[in-house]
This record gives C-alpha cells, structure tokens and sequence, in this order.
C-alpha cells in the first residue's frame, strides 16, 4: 500500500547495505505449475531464481537459511536472494523496465490492470489452506500478487520507558496520549520515534492514520472522485494535524531531519525512545536489537477522544512473479515461503494463511483492547493513475505539511496538481 500499506503500510526499511546484486534468470523450467507441488513432486522444478526483497538485513543472514531449506527440498534449484534499499521507487523502476527477477515484492504503486504485462497468474498454487487477501491483488478475476504477511498498525512501547515516566495505563484518548508523550519528555526520553527523514515510515500517517480517523479504508480509492482529496477537515487534515502537533510540541525527535531508522531501533529497544507507530512487523526488530521480549508492548492508536479504538488490518507486500522468469520455480519458492520458511514468524506478521495463529505475544496485548479492525479492500486504478499522472509523494508532502508555516497552502498546492492529472485522466 500500504502501512501500507503501508505501506503500510508495511517494511521498506532495513537498509543494511546487502545486495548479492543477481540478475534474473531466464532460464524456464518445463512448462509444469508449480500447483503440482501440492502433491509432492518437485522433479520438474528447476532452474534458477533470483527473489527481490527489501529485507536487506536478511542478505547474509536468515536468507542463506532459507536458502538451504529451499534447495533441499527442491534439489533442481538454485535460489538467490537480492536486497536493494529504498525498495518500492527501485523496483518499480525495474519493473517498468521489464527487467526484473523471477519473485519481486508489489506495493500499492501499480494499477491492478497492468499486472498482466508484467506478472504470472498465481491461482494455480495449491495453499494447504484459504489465504488472506487473495483478491487485493487481482485482474479479471485472476490473482498476481500473495500477500507476504499481515500487519496491524498501532504503537509499538518500551514498558521500562512507560515506568521511568510514571505513566501507568495506556493512553485510551488522543489527548491522554498527548499527556503520556510529554511526560516521557519530561523524563528525558524522546516520546515518539518518527523517522521523518527515512519518509518511509510516515506511510502510517498517509494510510492508517486517516482509516482509524475515517472507519473505512477506502479513502486512497476516494480520492478519485474528487479534485481536493487532501482537506484539513478531512482524514489526511486529521491525521497529518496529529504529527504536526507532536512536532511543534516537540515530542519527536530532537532533530527530524536527520532520523536513522536502524539507530532508532535501537534507541527504542533501550528506552531511550519510548514510543513507535509503526505495524507489528517492527517488534521482532526491536526485541532482535536488544529489548526483552517481555518489556515491548502494542496498544492501538487513539486518534481522537472518542474512546473508540480502531485498528487497520493491512497485508504486508505481495509476492509476484515475473511472467518472463522461471516461472515453475518461482511459484514453488513463493508456496514454500508461505508455508514453510516461517517468515512470518521472524518478521512478527499475523500469517497470510488463515488457519495460522500469529506467535507475537505482542498482539495479544493489543487485542487485549478490543480494537474494531477495518480490513483493507482493493485499490482503485483511476485514483493509483491520477497519482502516478500527478507525480505526488504522499510521503514527500506529509513531510511538507508538518515543517510549512502555511500548512494549508501545502494542501491546496497538491490538490491542484491532482485536479489537472485527474481532469487530464477525463479525456
């Protein structure tokens, strides 16, 4: 998406500078479907496969794993892994360009009714059992994408921070929360850890944010029924205000120009930051950067004093296959890591497979709660277009909106460059 969808959302970062760096293989197995697999043969899968992920703390590490598991079991294959930073502009670049490896990971970037140009329909994996949003990621009652993972997003704790701070409870209500950030300030811990300048991480603010504040999930696909998307009143207003707020209190970062994502890992694992907005995915990372466990929690945003709490329930990115590459293998390799590789688990994702229980301890704090879950739906062609026409970052103009000393100007600027790219898209 797109926490993100997101993302988101979902993670586009880790950006530990490992790429093997593999081109893709062209090299086509025997036209067998990887569904045959479902019965246990695997003598037709072969060949080479490159998968393109944005897990570039993986590179080296638990892929090298994942790398001997998978030939084991499929003895005719040889997989590589590839890891590039900045993944969703990189790959879409790539994609576009038709050279791209045989298994990729897709955002919310590209419209639904391109996938054919470039993807393999993937109906004919056989999963062991239904799989969530299986038809987010469709054309013409095809499927192109599989979801990689599922995430909800809230705010992700260091329960030593919360202590130090004097904070007992949770914050229910937005104001409540306001509170709790400024007494961690007040106890010398940067209250919530942005990373502004990474950008990535503000798709919370762009997609989830403005579904709590909204109830629905469809604000993005909305968009394209109007020339000002982008209102103060409205869910990005609400949710963009919420940010500029925490900045002009300075409850972020000292200076959130020069945030690093891998540091405020840290810093959070250590309480030296007390809070993230960030989905599920993130706490395995921060417990893998030298938090217990036992003292990272998740509670739902509140993003007004409603008491209501709402939480998003968004996939993770989606595997696809390069209808060019070597596509046995390739669908192979993405039924193996959906059922097999236990990624979902390592990354702290509730699993794509409906009949998997998620083993994040953390997630059960946070139903704990009682959120009401809104389920992402499909994107909207006409509304991922005009802002492909329009050239809009939403992430650039979050970015924009908190720092302007014109706020509003900063909306009226991107509505009118989505008026003339959506009245263009009319003709």
């Amino acid at each position: 998406m797109l926490t993100t969808l997101a993302a988101c959302g979902g993670n586009n970062g880790n950006n530990s500078n490992g790429s093997t760096n593999a081109k893709p293989s062209n090299s086509t197995a025997e036209a067998t479907p990887a569904a045959s697999d479902a019965t246990g043969g695997t003598e037709n899968i072969k060949g080479k496969i490159v998968f393109l992920s944005q897990r570039t703390d993986m590179i080296g590490k638990e892929f090298n794993d994942y790398k001997k598991r998978f030939e084991e079991k499929y003895p005719g294959v040889t997989v590589e892994f590839e890891g590039i930073t900045d993944y969703e502009k990189n790959a879409k670049i790539r994609i576009a360009s038709g050279k791209f490896p045989d298994v990729i990971l897709i955002g919310p970037g590209i419209p639904n009714s391109d996938f054919p140009k470039y993807f393999a329909p993937l109906d004919d994996i056989q999963f062991s059992d239904e799989i969530r949003f299986k038809d987010l990621k469709a054309f013409e009652g095809k499927m192109y994408g599989i979801s990689s993972g599922n995430s909800t997003v809230g705010v992700v704790y260091n329960k030593k921070a919360f202590e130090k701070a004097g904070i007992a409870e949770v914050p229910k209500t937005l104001d409540e929360f306001y509170a709790a950030a400024q007494k961690l300030k007040d106890a010398g811990i940067v209250p919530l850890a942005s990373n502004f300048k990474d950008k990535w991480p503000l798709d919370a603010w762009i997609y989830d944010v403005p579904t709590m504040a909204g109830g629905a999930s469809d604000h993005q696909n909305k968009r394209a029924d109007s020339d000002t998307p982008y209102t103060m009143d409205g869910v990005y207003g609400q949710s963009w205000s919420i940010l500029r707020t925490l900045y002009e209190k300075n409850l972020l970062e000292k200076d959130i120009k020069s945030t690093n994502w891998e540091k405020s890992k840290k810093d959070v694992a250590q309480g030296k930051s007390g809070m993230y907005l960030l989905g599920n995915w993130v706490i395995n990372q921060v417990i893998d950067n030298g938090a217990a466990s036992e003292d990272i929690g998740f509670f739902p945003f509140p993003v007004d004093n409603s008491g209501t709490l709402k939480a998003p329930l968004n996939p993770d990115w989606f595997y696809a296959v390069n209808k060019n590459g070597n596509v046995p293998a390739a669908k192979a390799f993405v039924k193996w890591m959906i059922e097999e590789s236990g990624y979902e688990d390592f990354a702290g994702f509730i699993p794509t497979l409906k009949s998997k229980e998620p083993k994040l301890s953390q997630l059960a704090e946070f139903n704990s709660y009682n959120p009401q879950y809104v389920e992402l739906g499909p994107s909207n062609d006409a509304a991922t277009s005009i802002q492909n026409a329009a050239q809009i970052d939403q992430g650039s103009m979050v970015q924009e909106f908190v720092l302007s000393k014109d706020p509003q100007a900063v909306l009226d600027k991107y509505n009118k460059l989505w008026a003339n790219a959506r009245k263009s898209a009319a003709k």
